[in-house]
């Protein structure tokens, strides 16, 4: 008698949740797999703001995003970033070029009186560059061009139907 329980004491249990994961790995392993191919490169995909937003403080985040958000006289709609974002897009129109390693976005803003700000956007790739320089008045909400592009793109915001 004594022989038959260290047989059964040698023999180690088998886990029920270890059978179970054993059984179910291939199902895991797809999902990871649908998880890594389809939603993280969308998660980790680059645009027009998170090529700038980090490098700017707090109160340089709040001018710029008011300013990309100006629409203009018609209050809705497009505004300055779809603009922007839509001049961009028409001179790479099938690649990703914020994720091009070339391609620099830098915004520098100045304060030029109490509420009045300037604003220069510089876009650089390795095609082509844009450069706008805008004043702000954040009490107003007033947007001026400083040259011809960027009174060009505020025209396309105002005009716009």
């Amino acid at each position: 008698m004594v022989k038959d329980s260290k047989k059964k004491e040698d023999k180690p249990k088998e886990s029920q949740f270890k059978k179970f994961l054993i059984k179910r790995a291939p199902i895991y392993l797809a999902a990871i797999a649908i998880l890594v191919i389809f939603i993280v490169p969308d998660l980790t995909k680059s645009d027009l703001q998170s090529s700038y937003r980090q490098t700017l403080t707090e109160e340089e985040n709040l001018v710029v995003d008011s300013l990309m958000k100006y629409n203009g006289p018609n209050e809705e709609g497009y505004n300055l970033k779809d603009a922007i974002s839509n001049e961009i897009s028409e001179e790479y129109p099938k690649e990703n070029i914020y994720d091009n390693k070339n391609t620099k976005v830098n915004v520098v803003v100045s304060k030029i009186e109490k509420e009045m700000y300037q604003v220069v956007f510089n876009f650089e790739s390795h095609k082509d560059d844009f450069h706008y320089d805008w004043n702000i008045d954040m009490e107003t909400g007033d947007v001026k061009g400083n040259d011809e592009d960027s009174k060009y793109i505020i025209d396309l915001v105002d005009f716009y139907d």
